[in-house]
């Protein structure tokens, strides 16, 4: 029988506030952490990723108070990343409340990063994300959030990252985030097919057809939004609803 499904959404931290932007660029105000958190965490949503995006300018501190207090709203899994460049980043975050921890920048700089979470924490709670940019012959890595561009080629980062001990993969599509033109699914379906663990689908995301697809044709295991939820554009529990009636097998919320 396969696994449900899974629907997420993102809460990209800027201090103590969610933001959203397009493109990966102009940020603008999208809400309180903690009571999206509640919110979707009422509405069924199946985990719940929380980045903080302004790691650079040390808000770690603000970060993790931000975990605890979203963490005590959830009865679901909570996965939470931005700025986790040691194994030490990665204890605090578990400490404040992160069920799994998700790795970016840090991973492509040091790879082993990968391989060290995994064997303190266990692949299952290691998620490898990778912002991904098209180009003439398929897709480029990108870090710092997706404004610099690598050599690195998205399919063979990905398996690598799978290889060292990521459990999942968390796939954005730069070029698709914010634009609501539907998930990226040529990328997705291309990753799926190289790797054996999990993908999360990420960018793009607007209309419930868009999340038939991307599962159906992207092969995803699970979509991630953030613009679509945090406005009231799709609300879990009616796009779960929509999925159910396209036999797409998702949890619905009790």
């Amino acid at each position: 029988m396969s696994l449900a499904r899974r629907i997420i959404p993102c809460l990209d931290i800027d201090g103590e506030r969610v933001v959203k932007g397009v493109n990966f660029l102009s940020l603008r105000d999208a809400g309180d952490p903690v009571r999206l958190a509640a919110r979707y965490n009422a509405e069924g949503a199946d985990e719940l990723v929380v980045l903080d995006i302004a790691a650079s300018r040390d808000h770690r501190p603000t970060f993790l108070e931000t975990i605890r207090r979203v963490a005590a709203e959830l009865s679901i899994p909570l996965t939470a990343g931005g700025g986790i460049r040691t194994l030490a980043d990665a204890c605090a975050a578990v400490r404040a409340g992160a069920d799994k921890i998700t790795v970016n920048t840090a991973a492509v700089l040091r790879p082993k990063l990968i391989s060290e979470l995994s064997a303190e924490f266990g692949s299952q709670a290691v998620v490898l994300a990778i912002d991904a940019k098209g180009n003439d012959t398929g897709w480029s890595v990108t870090v710092r959030g997706g404004g610099e561009l690598t050599d690195l080629d998205a399919l063979a980062w990905a398996t690598r990252g799978a290889e060292l001990g990521a459990g999942e993969i968390l796939l954005t599509s730069v070029d698709r985030d914010g634009t609501q033109m539907g998930f990226d699914i040529p990328l997705t379906a291309a990753i799926s097919k190289h790797v054996a663990v999990p993908v999360i689908a990420s960018g793009g995301a607007k209309l419930p057809q868009h999340f038939v697809d991307i599962f159906r044709d992207g092969a995803a295991d699970a979509a991630l939004a953030a613009s679509i939820f945090h406005d009231g554009v799709q609300p879990i529990r009616a796009l779960k609803e929509f999925l159910a009636r396209q036999n797409v097998q998702v949890r619905l919320p009790c």
